[in-house]
């Protein structure tokens, strides 16, 4: 089985698939050695011609140009259709600063279908497109060459099977009149701020024992001076230093080399001298931050009396009115975004918006406010109206 790993064969192939109304797309990657995900592989399949209608591109081989890739990617004529996007998405972008579009998720789509909540890939094969993929090959080492027989099979499957699932997904969508819901989450997926990431940020990731401004400040600095080192370093962030280890370093606040030794979690490496006098000069930084530059986490919302009843209530209309559409509930809303529905005064929820106010949202503020009631009637749950003159009856 042909790989491509020459740029002018690339651009050939690349400049025949722009002519496609869309195209599939898949990688192999690995991350568990490193910060930014090593693509390793990528396959793309289109529309079958009757020509060669799926191709392999090798990214390892030595001096091959991923460009004309890319343009294929930013072809805003070709529809890239993905399953799980988000990883794939996130390797293009920190290679080559593309976002592919326009895209179709059909991970996304299948949860706007009713498949479930975040299906998996050979779920969808086996009930959509009625076939069986073999996932022996899944967790290979991608990066090793030569590539077998049994791991281009393997890869290749991941974006031929999607072009039924894309095919069947998307007219199904059009029927059922949901272009615009897939459109709003493809807005999520395809804007390039959902794959930056601010080291200065980092912190909120960190598992803190205290939400004080002082605490929280070493936290960050420690937490940004990691991040930049495991991105230039390109290795794990564990690997630099673990979460316990940053937390007992905030929380005991060492100002000399006697103080920073007697702690038991740090790595070796990081009690070398050079590491010591940066780690030392990054809690300072945090232990003399002025008060108003200190990071704080909001209060936890205020529930209001009577709430987790509501609570209820909506997580059991929420699941009536998802069997009757046919999507999944998560894909409405998490359990935790229901909480905040009902307990919150005036809460700025996802579900409060775009289609997902239009499906249940809006109806759910009037279940909330008691302008509407819950009936059981046969075929599921009915929202009543409820006389404000005679709320009791």
């Amino acid at each position: 089985m042909k790989i491509i790993t020459e740029t002018a064969e690339l651009a050939e192939i690349c400049s025949e698939f722009s002519k496609a109304e869309y195209i599939t797309v898949d990688t192999e990657f690995l991350r568990e050695r490193t910060y930014w995900s090593k693509l390793c592989l990528v396959q793309i399949a289109r529309p079958r011609s009757g020509r060669r209608d799926y191709v392999l591109i090798d990214p390892l081989a030595e001096g091959i140009d991923l460009a004309p890739l890319f343009d294929l990617l930013s072809n805003q004529d070709v529809v890239k259709v993905f399953h799980a996007a988000r990883q794939d998405v996130e390797i293009f972008w920190n290679m080559g600063k593309v976002i592919p579009a326009p895209m179709f998720d059909t991970q996304v789509a299948a949860m706007v279908c009713g498949y479930g909540e975040q299906v998996g890939y050979e779920t969808l094969v086996r009930k959509v497109a009625k076939e069986e993929v073999d996932k022996s090959s899944r967790f290979t080492d991608w990066s090793r060459r030569p590539l077998s027989e049994k791991q281009l099979k393997y890869a290749l499957a991941d974006v031929t099977h999607l072009r039924v699932i894309y095919e069947k997904l998307s007219a199904r969508i059009v029927e059922q009149g949901r272009e615009h819901w897939v459109a709003e989450e493809m807005a999520i997926l395809t804007d390039p701020a959902t794959y930056e990431t601010d080291p200065t940020e980092a912190w909120r990731r960190v598992k803190a024992r205290s939400n004080s401004p002082k605490f929280l400040a070493i936290v960050r600095e420690l937490a940004k001076w990691r991040e930049e080192l495991a991105q230039a370093r390109d290795i794990p962030r564990g690997r630099v230093m673990k979460d316990d280890a940053l937390v007992e370093l905030a929380t005991a606040k060492p100002s000399t080399e006697e103080e920073f030794h007697r702690l038991r979690l740090l790595q070796r490496e990081m009690r070398r001298p050079e590491m010591l006098e940066v780690i030392l000069a990054a809690v300072t930084r945090g232990a003399t931050c002025p008060a108003a530059d200190r990071p704080t986490l909001p209060p936890p919302p205020r529930r209001s009396e009577g709430s987790g009843a509501i609570a209820d209530m909506l997580k059991i209309f929420l699941k009536a009115r998802a069997d009757e559409i046919g999507v999944a509930a998560k894909l409405i809303a998490p359990a935790a975004e229901i909480e905040a529905l009902a307990g919150e005064e005036d809460p700025d929820l996802p579900v409060l918006h775009g289609w997902r106010a239009e499906v249940y949202g809006n109806d759910a503020l009037r279940v909330k406010h008691g302008e509407v009631g819950l009936v059981a009637k046969p075929g599921g749950l009915r929202l009543v109206e409820i006389d404000p003159d005679h709320p009791e009856l």
